[in-house]
């Protein structure tokens, strides 16, 4: 299993819109992908469990990637979240 932090720089936070291009993002990866905050845990590739987490501007996350291609995805989204979050 792979992981990576990261506090959630757009002023609004993860809301539907990047929430959507992360789902397809996770999606295209053969292994689970997970975000978690506060101790709670969703499936990425799942766009209500993203917008249950109430992820606002400041507030950090941490995104698991475990099983085959892992160590791609984990990059991928690592960057990803660079760019859109």
């Amino acid at each position: 299993m792979k992981e990576f932090t990261y506090t959630i720089t757009d002023p609004e936070g993860i809301h539907a819109r990047p929430a959507g291009v992360l789902v397809k993002q996770a999606a295209g990866y053969a292994c689970s992908v997970k975000i978690a905050k506060d101790g709670r845990e969703v499936d990425a590739k799942r766009i209500m469990g993203i917008m249950s987490l109430g992820v606002k501007c400041g507030m950090e996350v941490t995104v698991k990637c475990d099983g085959e291609g892992e160590d791609t995805a984990i990059a991928e989204l690592e960057t990803f979240f660079k760019e859109n979050l």
